[in-house]
């Protein structure tokens, strides 16, 4: 299989990574678009560089969390006052959950968007399921750490809530 047909398959295969980063990061579309754009761009830069002792998707969090926290710094200098929030990127479809449990989820969604970046990205990867030894190869730190880290956002985040 030729490179670029393989670099396509896994892309492919773990859109969804870059959709959930690129969700988390970005308020509205056109910027999404953006980042989207770039992580790709990285990845096929790193392409080469793919240790297989990792899973595609390990190597393709950790670029696309790199490459987002990168974007969200200087999409934040650029845009420092400006306060606005793009309502559907908190709105959820109300078929399934009633009200209180909507205004719950877009709650979490507001209090995750206001994180710190690396804070962000380990939430993500906890509310994807992923383990502490997980969430630590993907963010470069060890075990303990991200468990430890894990355990503070969500203190903060439950302190949030009962405000």
């Amino acid at each position: 299989m030729k490179k670029e047909d393989k670099f396509l398959s896994v892309i492919d295969s773990h859109k969804g990574i870059l959709y959930k980063v690129a969700n988390n990061y970005c308020k509205n579309s056109e910027d999404r678009k953006d980042l989207i754009q770039e992580i790709i761009y990285q990845l096929w830069k790193g392409f080469d560089n793919y240790n297989p002792q990792f899973q595609y998707s390990t190597w393709i969090y950790r670029i696309s969390l790199n490459v987002a926290i990168s974007f969200y710094r200087k999409q934040r200098t650029i845009t420092q006052n400006k306060v606005d929030i793009d309502d559907s990127l908190l709105v959820v479809s109300d078929i399934l959950f009633n009200q209180e449990m909507e205004d719950n989820l877009n709650l979490l969604q507001q209090f995750i968007y206001e994180l710190k970046e690396m804070d962000k990205a380990i939430m993500l990867l906890y509310l994807e399921q992923k383990s502490h030894k997980e969430i630590a190869e993907i963010i470069g730190i060890s075990e303990s750490n991200a468990g430890t880290k894990v355990s503070r956002i969500k203190m903060l985040l439950t302190q949030k809530f009962k405000k």
